[in-house]
């Protein structure tokens, strides 16, 4: 899925049932139609059924909600793509433009098969070509990441390359769903793209695969130090997350590594923090003033050293978790500042099956910190290379000797 770039959190109200979303415009979602996940600024969409381990709502007073975001009218939405079906026409199409007019920037619609995908993608399987792709900030089309072993590694096609031209389709101005459409296709049928890399234009036909992404990675250090890697919140994540800090040495310390982590599930986020904390809040949500809460399960490890990597490319449920142990004081921080994606977004059902995701409202870190625009800061800054290394000496400062 791509780099975004995408994704906040949004109570969903579909047919489905309710649904807890944290979205970004493209993460998941372009990643999705290339068969994994992304990081910038057109990103994706990330949701999670409401109710279960980790979603509660709260009883208590809250902080004031942020400034409404800028969005467009449900019912009114719903009341154009009704009547463009009437007369004949896209219901879908009729409702991009309203929300192209509405100046909410977190706003897309999907149609039933786009939205279908999403699902898929979150159990960390899809269809595609195995590259992250997502629309940089000078506007362009970029390769984020390839998958090691997938159709676009075997091609030669690396991070950097500009996506110009997919199945004959210019991606230039087109919105990430659409590009994940066009990436997306059966198991064994083939895509064009047309790339570009140092201004040298290349042209690649790959065959579409069934893909799949281990979402939590497990390596040692030395001195003790166990780095978890968490490259998305897909389904299951959080009790892998629970399961690696398990099998850790005792004594030693956690180094948890949210870089490029386009966010995903956040009842998954929910969980993994409740991993690291005894209980109590991890973010606090508004859905058109009504003010509510999540809060992690009780019997954490609390003791054990933790330090967090974070970067541009953490996003959403990934920036959830990050400005959790920050602010509750459980982890030091060490990277760059996170992407700053942290509205609601609520989904909209449409009569032609199309579903619009609609800016609603934004949450907060315990602290009180808005996320959205903002990213969360880290305690310690450190670039590249060197975050890593400079996050191992912060152990020597909790006790354990890298």
């Amino acid at each position: 899925m791509p780099g975004r770039p995408a994704f906040c959190l949004q109570p969903r109200d579909l047919r489905r049932g309710a649904f807890l979303t944290l979205a970004l415009l493209g993460a998941l979602g372009t990643a999705a139609s290339t068969g994994c996940f992304g990081a910038h600024d057109d990103r994706t969409v990330e949701f999670s059924r409401a109710g279960g381990s980790g979603l509660t709502a709260s009883a208590t007073p809250l902080a004031p909600p942020a400034e409404p975001p800028a969005t467009v009218d449900r019912e009114a939405l719903a009341r154009a793509a009704a009547d463009a079906v009437a007369e004949g026409k896209s219901g879908k199409k009729a409702a991009q433009d309203m929300v192209s007019r509405s100046g909410d920037r977190w706003a897309v619609v999907y149609d039933r098969a786009e939205y279908a995908g999403f699902e898929q993608d979150l159990d960390g399987s899809w269809t595609g070509v195995g590259l992250w792709a997502g629309r940089h900030r000078d506007g362009l089309v970029r390769v984020d990441r390839v998958q090691s072993g997938g159709p676009a590694d075997r091609a030669g096609i690396r991070a950097g390359d500009r996506l110009v031209n997919v199945a004959g389709h210019p991606v230039a101005g087109l919105p990430t769903a659409a590009v994940v459409a066009l990436l997306r296709g059966d198991a064994g049928t083939s895509v064009v793209l047309d790339l570009e890399r140092g201004g040298v234009p290349r042209t690649e036909k790959l065959v579409r695969e069934q893909l799949h992404t281990d979402p939590v990675s497990v390596r040692r250090l030395t001195g003790g130090i166990t780095v978890i890697k968490v490259s998305a919140f897909t389904r299951g994540s959080g009790e892998r997350v629970r399961e690696a800090v398990a099998s850790t040495p005792p004594g030693g310390g956690i180094l948890l590594d949210l870089r490029g982590n386009p966010g995903g599930l956040v009842a998954e986020a929910v969980r993994a923090a409740s991993v690291f904390l005894d209980g109590g809040l991890v973010a606090t949500y508004d859905v058109r003033g009504s003010q509510r809460a999540l809060y992690a399960d009780r019997g954490g490890d609390t003791v054990r050293p933790l330090v967090a990597l974070v970067d541009g490319g953490t996003m959403s449920a990934a920036e959830l978790l990050a400005g959790a142990l920050q602010d509750r004081g459980r982890a030091v921080t060490v990277g760059s500042r996170t992407f700053g994606k942290g509205s609601v977004q609520m989904p909209t059902e449409l009569p032609d099956g199309s579903v619009a995701e609609l800016t609603v409202g934004t949450y907060r870190t315990p602290g009180g910190r808005c996320v959205d625009g903002r990213g969360i800061t880290p305690d310690l800054t450190a670039g590249g290379e060197r975050a890593e290394e400079r996050a191992r000496g912060v152990f020597g400062g909790l006790g354990v000797v890298p």
